[in-house]
């Protein structure tokens, strides 16, 4: 539920292309703004299919594992921004990466309680 709460959080501003994270991702050299409303709305969709995956563990495991794939591409971002190397956006930056680690075994939490 908390992985579901978190895709929906940080996709709901996106889809909506509200906000600041939207700006940042559409800056100069940035994203364009269907790419960044693609993944707003892919992380409100696995964040349903996380709640669903709770009654129906196949689109749970898929909804993780699909979150997992959008979080990767998300730390490959901030590798290319630069944004590890800064301590002052390093803080922010590592949020993908634990998600992903969650994700993942979100994705094999479920696929074993099948």
């Amino acid at each position: 539920m908390l992985l579901a709460l978190v895709a929906l959080a940080a996709g709901t501003p996106k889809a909506l292309l509200k906000g600041s994270v939207p700006a940042q991702l559409q800056s100069p050299g940035g994203l364009s703004a269907s790419l960044v409303r693609f993944i707003g709305l892919a992380e409100v969709a696995a964040a349903v299919g996380l709640v669903v995956g709770l009654f129906w563990q196949p689109l749970g495991i898929a909804a993780a594992a699909g979150f997992a794939v959008l979080l990767v591409g998300a730390v490959r971002f901030h590798a290319k921004a630069g944004d590890y190397a800064s301590p002052e956006t390093r803080g922010n930056a590592m949020a993908p990466i634990i998600l992903t680690l969650v994700a993942i075994a979100a994705a094999v939490t479920l696929t074993l309680a099948m």
